[in-house]
């Protein structure tokens, strides 16, 4: 079963009735087999319509990074009849799993933690809590964590089962920013759907708008022009760096590290503010649009970025310098929250929480898509994965991100800025790959008979990565949490959508 699959590179658009569909009940050996083959799963995602028989058909998508392609299956889940869980062969499919349960009823036998992914089950009344894991024993003790925080952050709820300072296990509640983003997608105006997608997860919304716009010109068949692919991966890589350099204050904020702190958070507000001068927003909103970017850059535009490029480098060099040689810092980050690389890879971790466990996986290399397919930026990665690989790697990506962007801005001409979409073609569908600052972003679309939208997934890098955290945190102490939760960052919004 592994070569029934329709394969592609990431952001072509295929003919629905080119993709083979198979039965839920071979799905687990087929995933297996594509695994053994080099292949990691992207995303299970419900299709429109009902096949005949009744039940739910399903878009299951992988990618061979080596081979520079993604492959689609179509898989038929019946009502009632359970199928083995594809967890039980491949546990980077556990929230997929849970997810088509949680919302469409699907009955995956055997999967090992089958419960509420974001639907909260003890709100309803009479029903009972919530099934959180617990460890039983002498001197075994429950710290609760959220779901409202003492900061300005998102919320989710943290259920640590410790033995005195030592976490023996770590449960992750989601599920309270599901504002069903898909379906908004879906039933909005084409024009309306661009605002959706930014906002997804709004410290990823050019990766996010990104994608989308990828999804829509795959559908219609066009490309934007290369001025607009050129400032597409500006854009993505001042999102990419400001988001790092704000990790990385955050990470010596947690370690009582302030001059890192105080520094590093300055230079993040001045990497937002490039991007301010480049979209009009501090976040990067409203440039992307299906076809091109809505706003170029004149000559005198693009010198002004370069000089204010150079005193942030500069800057940026002395506070890294710092904090990577400051001991107190080295032993905090050095051997905590470790994930190695065989769990990395078992659970599908993304971005530079993959990267920092010697997983090489990068979208903008493997899956390239617009100036990406002529500029290459080398894989960051680490080999411990502990917090000070997830540290260095973002670090690595900074100054890598910054040669990128100088080189890109040195050779933006004039030309168009878009092109012209016209109506998606019909029963086509495509997933469109981008790597954001957490990883990679997934765009799934699919059209009818009518070239109308009928499905649409978004996977946020959250959502693979969220498992990696709970293991990270095992055998760590519990002053370790916000430490380690920090050097993944996640974005519950991207997670719950």
């Amino acid at each position: 079963m592994t070569t029934d699959v329709r394969w592609a590179p990431a952001g072509v658009a295929v003919p629905l009735a080119e993709i083979p569909a198979a039965g839920a009940a071979g799905l687990a050996g087929a995933c297996a087999g594509l695994q053994a083959a080099g292949a990691r799963l992207v995303a299970m995602a419900p299709l429109a319509g009902v096949p005949e028989g009744g039940g739910l058909e399903a878009l299951v998508v992988v990618a061979n990074d080596a081979a520079n392609r993604v492959g689609m299956v179509r898989a038929v889940f019946r009502p009632g009849v359970p199928y083995p869980a594809v967890t039980a062969v491949l546990p980077e499919a556990q929230a997929f799993e849970r997810e088509l349960w949680e919302d469409h009823g699907t009955t995956p036998a055997e999967h090992p933690w089958l419960k509420p992914l974001r639907r909260h089950a003890e709100l309803e009344p009479g029903a009972p809590g919530h099934p959180f894991f617990r460890v039983e024993g002498a001197g075994i003790h429950e710290v609760a964590v959220g779901p409202v925080h003492a900061g300005i952050i998102e919320p989710g709820h943290f259920r640590l089962q410790c033995r005195g300072e030592e976490v023996l296990s770590l449960e992750i509640q989601l599920g309270y920013q599901h504002r069903g983003a898909e379906r908004a997608l879906l039933a909005a105006a084409p024009a309306r759907r661009l605002a959706i997608a930014e906002s997804v997860a709004g410290d990823g919304a050019v990766g996010h708008a990104l994608a989308h716009c990828l999804a829509v010109e795959a559908l219609a068949g066009v490309e934007a022009p290369l001025p607009a692919q050129i400032l597409r991966g500006v854009a993505l890589e001042l999102e990419r760096i400001a988001a790092h350099v704000g990790d990385l204050g955050a990470l010596a904020g947690d370690v009582g590290y302030q001059p890192g702190a105080a520094w590093l958070g300055r230079l993040r507000g001045e990497v937002l503010n490039l991007l301010l001068e480049l979209s009009g927003s501090r976040y990067g909103r409203g440039l992307i649009v299906p076809g091109g970017v809505r706003f170029g850059l004149d000559g005198a535009a693009r010198g002004a970025l370069l000089a204010r490029l150079g005193p942030v480098e500069r800057d940026l060099r002395a506070a890294a310098d710092v904090l990577f040689d400051a001991p107190s810092v080295l032993s905090r980050f050095e051997g905590t929250g470790v994930v190695a690389r065989g769990d990395a890879d078992a659970l599908g971790l993304v971005g530079p929480a993959a990267r920092a466990s010697g997983l090489s996986r990068d979208a903008r290399r493997d899956h390239p898509h617009g100036i990406y397919r002529f500029a290459i930026i080398p894989v960051s990665s680490g080999d411990e994965g502990d917090v000070m690989a997830r540290a260095m790697v973002r670090w690595l990506e900074v100054q890598r991100s910054l040669v990128f962007v100088r080189e890109q801005l040195a050779e933006v001409r004039a030309g168009p800025l878009t092109a012209p979409v016209p109506a998606a073609r019909p029963g086509t569908a495509v997933a469109a790959l981008v790597e954001g600052w957490r990883g990679e972003i997934a765009h799934l679309a699919a059209t009818g008979p009518d070239g109308a939208l009928t499905a649409y997934r978004v996977v946020d890098p959250s959502f693979h990565n969220w498992a990696g955290l709970a293991l990270a945190l095992r055998g760590n102490q519990v002053s370790d949490f916000p430490l380690c939760n920090k050097s993944f960052n996640l974005s519950y919004a991207g997670h719950d959508r």
